[in-house]
């Protein structure tokens, strides 16, 4: 129960001033005058002027209101490590049994790591619990975290105080990784500058020593592993070896006592480009698609081509003189022998032996092959005579050999089995629309080169079902086989043409390497939380895939063929952090968020960060190491911390069920009560 007096006057204020006014003058008039009746007409006046006031007793009926104690517990990636769950769930439960037994509500929020890499949040979600609580029952505000909160200067206009309860240990130390530089792209060969740090923080043990281990693995391949110094920023040069996606992992081995080895680690993704691609193409006898391949490769404004063209064999004799053949002699020997490793790809467009190229210098061609390079051969009638390519060294790296039968008569290229889960030829269909009324994809050929499969793959097939494109890898090198020379009847577009361009541009990018068409690979792209899981291959079947989450958990995840030769899956991350890939193998490390994240940048507990808006709003820090403080109620504007204890401020908030005005005296009284003064007034004045 609460009471009020208030006032209800039946005049406006002015008014009632004016007429206070007036009673005074008249007052001092009689004073003057030597009236003994003064008194009783100030009274009088009083009265009236106190009936025109209306004074009422206001009566509420109040239901007392607890206070409430904003409670936020840290639960992100860095309060997660060694203890400090433990810490803070043993601390929590005390915190509730103390603020109930104040007669306090405790509203307690749980924070975890925020999306986009920000960090953890927690004056956001002050924020927000207090945009649903009355400000007036506010008691306080209490933060069980490690302190590494990273949106400080969004502090709210708190009417209590704030204070932080820092898990951790003051002996904790821990070793972590930084990437400081790193190119998003690098041109293969050339070598590139990437710049790291191994650092130290918190209490770093005695004869730790000043240097540390550092593993590098490429792509997944074997890991090289050095000894740098610990605090130094130190570069690191290194050369991409192919195109596409290359993954560059950085491990520190954990050291004995550190707090985590989740920032120990990092990944950079650097995209490989081919600056200019070296191409040399050696065209034989004419032919009517002659042209094709320098048409196609001189489009590239990335490739450097080197065209070697026999207009004239040695063995024709027509009488022309030697002086006119040519200004210069053809350089064969620098471009086959001492500068072939130079070239990215040799194709040889319908060439034949014609005692221009010796056996030397071929056998380099296919040693060039086995050490890595790539070998394109568009044969013709001549690959099936006595002066085929398949009569020299060569023969150990083709894939096919011919039967000497050429097949002239019309047949439609088909895509075969295998090829319709091979990346180079996969789809090819959809490259190109057929002609109208037609039932087939695209145009027939009419010439075939009949072939006797060795190794390889045969990836299309052409008339009496005989490979037409068959294609292997030799050694470190790689080696293409078309039999046809009638791949230009596409590009002419005869029966509605075909995806020539579109074949050829694979089939070079897969004898270069390029990741995107490698037919046995495990790949996996990343967008926000979600895992895009793809496994190319020639197999029926595949296994399922093994991801090791950041944590060091294990789970696998079977994969579902969604086209032909392609297994996908899709996976949320449960958190952010480097996860590893494998199936059968195969494998592959990405990052989800960034390899570090914000989380691990300081994972030493402090309270730091809170001790500038603790102490703006009268609250303290406190260690739960050294035990947690007693929690006591404390007078608004008194001091609300001390050697062990926390206090939250009593707001005494309130309910008002209902409210009763009665006035003071009625108007008849106050009428009653000034006429009465009157008459005093001049019964004293008579009188005398």
């Amino acid at each position: 129960m609460a009471n009020q007096i208030l006032f209800d006057p039946q005049l406006a204020w002015p008014v009632i001033y004016a007429l206070a006014a007036a009673v005074l003058l008249i007052t001092a008039l009689a004073i003057w005058r030597g009236l003994s009746g003064w008194p009783y007409r100030l009274l009088a006046g009083a009265a009236l002027l106190a009936a025109l006031i209306n004074p009422s007793l206001q009566a509420e009926d109040r239901d007392p209101l607890t206070d409430i104690v904003l409670v936020v517990v840290d639960e992100s990636a860095s309060q997660r490590i060694s203890d400090r769950p433990e810490q803070s769930a043993e601390a929590l439960a005390e915190l509730e049994a103390e603020i109930e037994g104040l007669g306090m509500e405790p509203r307690v929020s749980r924070v975890g790591d925020a999306e986009d890499n920000s960090g953890t949040l927690l004056m956001a979600e002050l924020q927000r619990l207090m945009a649903e609580e009355p400000r007036a029952r506010i008691a306080g505000a209490l933060f069980v975290t490690d302190g590494r909160l990273h949106d400080a200067q969004l502090v709210p206009d708190m009417p209590a105080p704030i204070h932080a309860l820092i898990t951790g240990r003051e002996s904790d130390w821990d070793r972590r990784l930084v990437i400081e530089t790193a190119p998003a792209f690098a041109i293969i060969g050339e070598e590139v500058m990437l710049t790291l740090r191994i650092e130290d923080q918190g209490a770093i043990p005695d004869g730790l020593g000043g240097r540390s281990e550092i593993v590098i693995s490429v792509d997944g391949g074997d890991p090289q592993s050095y000894q740098v110094p610990v605090g130094e920023s130190l570069e690191l040069p290194l050369t991409l070896e192919h195109a596409g996606q290359n993954v560059i992992q950085f491990t520190v081995p954990e050291a004995e006592g550190e707090l985590t080895n989740r920032n120990n680690a990092a990944v950079v993704q650097i995209n490989g480009i081919r600056d200019r691609l070296r191409v040399l193409l050696v065209s034989g006898e004419p032919h009517p698609g002659q042209r094709t391949w320098r048409n196609l490769l001189k489009s590239d404004p990335s490739v450097d081509l080197v065209h070697f063209t026999i207009l004239r064999p040695p063995d024709r004799q027509d009488g022309v003189p030697v002086s006119e053949l040519s200004l210069i002699a053809f350089p064969t020997r620098e471009l086959f022998m001492e500068a072939v490793d130079e070239f990215d790809l040799i194709i040889f467009d319908r060439y034949q032996r014609r005692g221009i190229l010796p056996m030397i210098y071929i056998d380099n061609i296919r040693r060039y092959v086995e050490d890595g390079g790539a070998l394109l051969l568009a044969a013709g009638p001549d690959f099936a005579g006595a002066s085929s390519l398949y009569r020299t060294p060569l023969s150990e790296i083709l894939p096919g050999r011919p039967t000497a039968r050429v097949i002239e008569e019309p047949y439609l290229p088909v895509i075969s089995d295998l090829g319709a889960r091979h990346p180079v030829t996969t789809g090819l269909e959809l490259e190109h629309t057929p002609a109208p009324g037609s039932d087939d994809p695209w145009g027939r050929w009419y010439r075939q080169i009949e072939l006797t499969e060795q190794r390889g793959q045969t990836v299309m097939q052409g008339a009496n079902e005989a490979p037409l494109l068959m294609l292997d890898r030799v050694g470190e090198g790689r080696v293409a086989l078309l039999a046809s020379d009638h791949a230009w009847l596409w590009d002419r577009g005869y029966e509605g043409g075909g995806p020539q361009l579109e074949l050829l541009r694979r089939l070079a990018h897969w004898m270069m390497g390029e990741p995107d068409l490698e037919e046995e690979a495990l790949m996996a792209d990343v967008d926000g939380q979600r895992i895009f899981i793809t496994r190319r291959t020639l197999s029926d079947e595949v296994g399922a895939v093994t991801i090791t989450a950041p944590d060091g958990t294990e789970f696998d995840v079977p994969l579902e063929e969604t086209e032909p030769g392609a297994f996908t899956a899709e996976v949320e991350g449960p958190e952010q952090g480097l996860y590893r890939l494998r199936e059968g193998e195969f494998e592959r490390v990405i990052a989800l968020g960034p390899a570090a994240p914000r989380e691990f940048e300081v994972t030493i507990a402090g309270g730091e960060r809170f001790e500038g808006l603790a102490d703006a709003t009268g609250g303290a820090v406190f260690r739960l190491e050294d035990g947690l403080p007693d929690v006591r109620r404390v007078s608004e504007g008194r001091t609300a911390h001390g050697r062990n204890w926390l206090g939250l401020t009593a707001r005494d908030a309130y309910l008002t069920t209902d409210v009763t005005v009665t006035p003071l005296i009625s108007a008849w009284l106050f009428l009653l009560i000034a006429g009465g003064l009157m008459l005093a007034g001049w019964l004293r004045e008579g009188r005398r």
